[in-house]
């Protein structure tokens, strides 16, 4: 069984791990963070009204009115994410942004 010191060193290095990993995740993004978090809320509304219709037209819509010029690298970003529609981007991106 492991020390107090060797428990203290797995502990630093899981912390290192997970700083890491969300540096990296950070890094990934190709809109901002509150961009995102913008995209969410929009996408909360709309989808409140509205059926998923199995596309990211509501996705693309919110990118045109934010005017985002890298909107095909953002719409790859989604779907390598698990975001192929607007309602598994509000479920499965979203879930990414709560760790």
């Amino acid at each position: 069984m492991p020390d107090k010191t060797e428990k203290a060193r797995r502990k630093q290095i899981q912390r290192e791990l997970q700083e890491k990993a969300q540096i990296e995740f950070e890094q990934s993004l190709p809109i901002s963070r509150e961009l995102f978090q913008n995209l969410f809320d929009f996408l909360d509304e709309e989808l409140e009204g509205n059926a998923c219709n199995d596309s990211l037209k509501m996705t693309k819509q919110f990118l045109g009115f934010q005017n985002i010029q890298n909107k095909e690298e953002v719409e790859n970003w989604l779907k390598e994410n698990g975001g192929f529609c607007d309602c598994e981007v509000l479920y499965n991106i979203e879930e990414l942004f709560e760790e």
